[in-house]
């Protein structure tokens, strides 16, 4: 077993509720469960020693090439094993589960067949519950198969011939050949609740070769069925197509609410500290998917995530203390305490592993924009109690919109007075002015009108450096940042004004390498943590769209063709490209992948007309 494979070494399936990340080599090395931001059974992710994993593979040592791939259009992963003796596959998926409830009860399903000649697998299950905290008991039940027993937690391991199960000591092997045309099941089925109220069988009867068999047809068909409400007949079909599996299987389906990314602690920097915990929604990533999904036709996504923005408006409460928080649980809930994991060494040795994200305090004054950007793109502006808490925010945000807050970036080196911060207060007075307009909804409009422009002033004379000829990170700094890309996106200038275009030439010389973008200098703008980071994926593809539409199509086609080349090998990206071209931070990032779709949707529009244009 590869002790730390490479961030992108990894595919992901999931059921909506919960995902599981599995390498190259055929093991499942991260799956919390029930939830996203649930404890882990499996983590060697994090700790290839304490944390637990399930791996099946092609025993063939190191006579194998293994490739993996995605079955096309759905969430069903391969692992294909190549081998003098034969060719052999592991397939993965999770049954999707798109019901408006929670589940105690999730699936894993791993399928291994042989399509040519023979080949033998071998099977290592080692579970570890509660970040590897947690002791468990393992019992061998009368049909076989295996109930692994954590605190709160059942996980019921199941297998179809010719698999036979073998305990050793608290974890499970098997070792089992098969030939071509065979195929043999491994089903792993998570249960959790208090303790007495486990079933002790929740993967219920031994499955058979046909009910797999079902499964898997069911899974394919789900995704299929999906993806047949995409609009998108664009240039980058494939890689917006996983983009958009992929936001739909980092979000939640019971609330609605995308999560950042699947994992937690994987690090910016190996050997750093900049790991944190990303499987909670954030307003500000979640709104902006929003019109990623919007654009490619998926509403009934973007609808659910809009309901659960109006409750978090109207329910208040939040830890910060503020109106609305940057950040969730998944089911709404608003504190997130941060705790660090000593006993994990991180991966790659990468401490602290942090649980939880402290963060979620912060203030930041950006989501107020995001949020009411979200909310303007619907065509159902909602109930009209959700209008009032919605309104009550804007006049709130009237009175407290001018404060130094913590950023996009949730940098930790104290507040300032941040560009974007400014700009996206503006875009939430600029939306709900739309909003109550266009609706005939009451409103405070006129002082909405008045802050908005005060705002807009504030930001031309405290947020231009003359010179650097730009818009900088704060008010009290030379330093360029690259949220600001967004600038020309929510309308605040357009793509062509003169002060943008010296702006994009700015951030063109300092912060883009080839095509790859910085978010900004930390040596410059310190953010109160040690070492250094990658460039930022989110913003090298918001750099992208600037560029396209600044009418720059040959620079902008170039970096997003650049920007693919980064891709995993099934078309995944963690948050960050490190110095040597590898994949950093949390993964898959849901970011990044809204990102890559706005580009391509705008880099497509904007080559269309330029197509059209005579010659």
């Amino acid at each position: 077993m590869n002790d730390y494979p490479p961030i992108a070494d990894h595919g992901i399936v999931g059921d909506l509720q919960t995902v599981a990340l599995i390498a190259a080599d055929g093991t499942v090395d991260w799956w919390c469960t029930p939830r996203f931001d649930s404890p882990s059974v499996f983590a060697s992710l994090l700790d290839s020693d304490r944390g637990g994993y399930c791996r099946l593979h092609a025993d063939v040592s190191k006579e194998a090439t293994v490739r993996q791939l995605y079955l096309p259009d759905t969430a069903v992963l391969i692992t294909r094993f190549m081998a003098p003796g034969g060719v052999g596959e592991v397939l993965d998926f999770m049954p999707p589960d798109p019901s408006p409830s929670p589940s105690a009860t999730h699936r894993l399903v791993r399928v291994a067949r042989v399509v040519r000649g023979s080949m033998p697998f071998e099977l290592l299950c080692r579970p570890r519950f509660d970040y590897g905290r947690a002791p468990h008991d393992l019992t061998r039940l009368d049909d076989g198969s295996m109930l692994f027993r954590g605190p709160g937690t059942d996980l019921h391991l199941q297998t179809t011939a010719p698999i036979e199960l073998h305990p050793d000591g608290t974890d499970v092997s098997a070792r089992f050949t098969l030939h071509a045309g065979e195929r043999a099941a491994v089903v792993l089925t998570s249960e959790t609740g208090e303790p007495g109220e486990l079933s002790g069988r929740p993967g219920g009867a031994i499955p058979t070769a046909e009910a797999v068999l079902t499964e898997f047809e069911a899974c394919t068909g789900f995704w299929t069925d999906w993806l047949r409400s995409s609009r998108y007949r664009g240039r980058w079909h494939e890689m917006v197509t996983r983009s958009a599996i992929t936001l739909k299987l980092l979000t939640y389906a019971p609330t609605g609410a995308p999560i950042a990314a699947a994992t937690m602690g994987l690090p910016e920097q190996i050997g750093g500290e900049r790991n944190w915990d990303y499987r909670y929604t954030w307003v500000r990533d979640a709104s902006l998917s929003v019109r990623a999904m919007t654009d490619l036709g998926f509403t009934a996504e973007a609808n659910a995530f809009r309901r659960w923005l109006r409750e978090r408006l109207d329910a208040g409460g939040t830890a910060s203390g503020e109106p609305l928080q940057i950040m969730y649980r998944v089911d709404g809930e608003p504190h997130l305490t941060e705790e660090t994991l000593d006993h994990l060494e991180g991966y790659r040795r990468s401490a602290p592993v942090r649980a939880g994200n402290a963060a979620a305090d912060q203030i930041q004054l950006d989501i107020y924009g995001e949020a009411a950007y979200a909310l303007a793109q619907a065509e159902d502006i909602g109930t009209v109690r959700g209008w009032q808490a919605f309104t009550r925010v804007i006049d709130w945000l009237v009175d407290h919109w001018d404060r130094p807050d913590e950023g996009i970036w949730e940098t930790r080196g104290g507040r300032q007075n941040f560009t974007y911060s400014r700009l996206m207060t503006w875009v939430a007075f600029d939306r709900a002015i739309t909003l109550a307009t266009a609706h005939s909804r009451p409103g405070d409009v006129a002082r909405w009108q008045a802050t908005r422009d005060t705002v807009f002033r504030q930001i031309v004379d405290s947020g231009w450096s003359e010179k650097r000829s730009a818009f900088v990170q704060h008010y009290d700094t030379e330093v360029l940042d690259a949220s600001l890309l967004l600038m020309p996106k929510v309308g605040f200038l357009t793509p062509t004004d003169p002060d943008w275009l010296t702006t994009l030439d700015a951030m063109d010389s300092e912060l883009v390498s080839d095509s790859l973008v910085y978010r900004y200098d930390p040596a410059a703008s310190p953010d109160g943590l040690r070492g250094s980071e990658g460039t930022f994926n989110l913003c090298s593809f918001l750099y992208v769209e600037a560029l396209a539409r600044a009418g720059r199509l040959h620079q902008a086609r170039y970096a997003f063709d650049k920007m693919l080349t980064y891709a995993n090998h099934v078309g995944l990206f963690a948050e960050e490209i490190g110095p040597s071209g590898e994949q950093l931070g949390n993964f898959p990032q849901a970011f990044t992948h809204l990102a890559l779709i706005d580009a391509a949707l705008a880099l497509d529009e904007e080559l269309d007309r330029a197509e059209r244009r005579p010659r």
